[in-house]
C-alpha cells in the first residue's frame, strides 16, 4: 500500500512539473486509453455472456435430451412390466417353499375312507379315461376339412392333428400326475389349464380343442391323485404312532414284569427270613418280616393296578433349548413306572442335546390331564397340521401357572430353569474356540 501510495505520488509531482502543452498530450493518452480498456472490457462482457449463453443452453440441451432418455425409459420399464405381466399368465408357478407356506392344512376334494379306496377310485377313473379316448370323446374336431379339395386328405389332416394336440394335452397331465405332490394340487391344475389353453389356440384355425369332459376328468385325476397321496401319507404317520405306541406298551409290559420279578424275590427272600424267625422263635425278626411282606404286597398290587389302569401314568413336561430354543416345551403322557427312562428314549440321536425335565407329575387319570394341557396350550401348538407332535411355544413358567390352576394339587415340584448343561458346556467350548482363533 505505501509503495502504490508513493508511487502516485511521484506521478502527481512529475505532472506538476509539465508544462501546459505535455500536460494536454498525457491528458489525451490517459482518455485514449481507458477508451481502449473500456472497449476491451465491453469485449471481454460479451465474450463471458456468449459463454454463460452457451454452457446454458447446452445445458438446457443435455437436460432435454435427459429427461427424454427417462421418458424412454419409463415407456420401457411399462412395456416390459406388460410383457411380464402377460407372460406371468402362461407361467405356472412351481416354487415348492412357496406353495408349501400357502397350503396350509390340506382339505380333500374327495372324501373317502381310506388310501385303498381311493386307490380304487383312481383305477377306475383311469379306465373312464381310456374309453373316453378309445371312444373318440377326448377331443372335438371338424369332418368337413377339406386339402387340395380333397374330403379324405382333409379328414386324415384334422385326425392326426388332433392326435399329436391330445398326446401333447395328456403328457401334461400324465406330468403333473407324476409330480404330484397334495401341496402342489393348485399349481398342477394351473398347468393343466393352461395346456389346454396353449392347445385350444394352437387349434383355432382347425377348430379342434380338447373336449370339456375330458378335461374335468383329468382334474379329477389330479384331485384324486392329491387326496390319495394325503391319506396315504396321514395313513403311514397313524401306522407310525401306533408302532410307537406299542413300543411303548412293549416298554411298559417289560417293565411291570421285571418289577413284579424283583418284588417276588424280595418276597420269597423275606418268606424264607419269617420262617427262619418263626423257626428260632426271634418275635421280633417275626414281626420285621411280616412288615416287609406285607409292604411288597402292597407294592405288587399298585404294579398290578398300574398293568390294569390304562389311564394312569406320568405327564411329563420337558425341553430342549440347544434344540429348540428358549420358547418351546414338550408336554406329553407315559405309563413307564419309571417316567425318566421315556425321556431319555426321546433324547436320544435324533436331537442333539438331552431334554431338561420341568416336571412329572402321577395322576390315577393321566389320559385327562395330558388332553387338558394340550386344548390349553392348542393355539401355541408348533405343528398345527399333526397332533401327535407334542410341541408347544411356550415357557416353562407359563406352564407351571397352567398346571397350577388346572391340577395344583399334583404338582409336587417343578423346575422352571433350564440345566442345559451339555448345551451350555458346548457354547463355552465354541466361544473358547473363537477366542484362541482371534488371537
Amino acid at each position: 500500500m505505501d509503495a502504490e501510495i508513493a508511487r502516485l505520488r511521484a506521478r502527481v509531482d512529475q505532472l506538476r512539473g509539465m508544462d501546459a502543452v505535455a500536460l494536454d498530450a498525457e491528458t489525451e493518452r490517459a482518455r485514449t486509453e481507458l477508451a481502449e480498456l473500456r472497449a476491451r472490457a465491453i469485449e471481454e462482457r460479451r465474450r463471458t455472456d456468449d459463454d454463460i449463453r452457451r454452457l446454458r443452453d447446452r445445458a438446457d440441451a443435455d437436460r432435454a435430451a435427459a429427461a427424454e432418455t427417462l421418458r424412454g425409459l419409463h415407456r420401457q420399464i411399462e412395456q416390459a412390466s406388460a410383457e411380464l405381466a402377460g407372460v406371468r399368465t402362461q407361467i405356472v408357478q412351481t416354487q415348492d417353499t412357496a406353495m408349501l407356506q400357502e397350503a396350509g392344512i390340506y382339505e380333500f376334494k374327495h372324501r373317502l375312507a381310506d388310501a385303498v379306496a381311493y386307490r380304487s377310485r383312481l383305477e377306475d377313473l383311469r379306465d373312464e379315461i381310456k374309453a373316453t379316448i378309445r371312444n373318440g370323446d377326448a377331443i372335438d374336431s371338424p369332418t368337413n376339412w377339406t386339402v387340395n379339395g380333397s374330403t379324405a386328405q382333409g379328414r386324415k389332416l384334422v385326425r392326426e392333428t388332433a392326435k399329436l394336440m391330445l398326446r401333447a394335452y395328456n403328457a401334461e397331465a400324465d406330468a403333473c400326475v407324476r409330480t404330484m405332490r397334495p401341496h402342489r394340487l393348485a399349481s398342477c391344475t394351473d398347468r393343466l389349464e393352461k395346456a389346454r389353453d396353449s392347445i385350444t389356440r394352437l387349434g383355432a384355425t382347425m377348430q379342434i380343442d380338447v373336449t370339456e369332459d375330458f378335461h374335468q376328468l383329468r382334474r379329477a385325476e389330479l384331485e384324486l391323485t392329491a387326496d390319495y397321496l394325503a391319506k396315504l401319507e396321514a395313513e403311514k404317520e397313524r401306522v407310525r404312532a401306533e408302532r410307537a405306541a406299542a413300543r411303548e406298551e412293549a416298554a411298559l409290559r417289560r417293565e411291570i414284569e421285571r418289577e413284579k420279578a424283583k418284588l417276588a424275590k424280595e418276597d420269597a427272600h423275606w418268606s424264607n427270613v419269617q420262617e427262619h424267625m418263626r423257626a428260632a422263635g426271634d418275635v421280633e425278626g417275626l414281626s420285621e418280616a411280616e412288615s416287609r411282606r406285607a409292604e411288597i404286597a402292597r407294592a405288587l398290587a399298585d404294579v398290578e393296578a398300574r398293568a390294569a389302569n390304562t389311564r394312569t401314568g406320568w405327564v411329563y413336561v420337558i425341553s430342549n433349548i440347544g434344540a429348540f430354543g428358549e420358547r418351546m416345551v414338550k408336554i406329553g403322557m407315559t405309563r413307564r413306572l419309571d417316567p425318566t427312562e421315556r425321556v431319555r428314549e426321546l433324547g436320544d440321536a435324533s436331537v442333539p442335546f438331552t431334554f431338561d425335565v420341568h416336571a412329572l407329575i402321577f395322576s390315577a387319570d393321566a389320559v385327562s390331564l395330558e388332553r387338558r394341557l394340550h386344548q390349553e396350550l392348542a393355539h401355541r401348538r408348533v405343528n398345527q397340521v399333526n397332533l401327535r407332535r407334542e410341541f408347544f411355544y411356550a415357557t416353562p413358567a407359563e406352564v407351571r401357572q397352567l398346571l397350577h390352576r388346572i391340577d395344583g394339587q399334583h404338582l409336587l415340584d417343578f423346575t422352571e430353569e433350564c440345566e442345559a448343561s451339555e448345551w451350555r458346556a458346548s457354547r463355552s467350548a465354541q466361544a473358547g474356540d473363537r477366542a484362541r482363533g482371534a488371537e
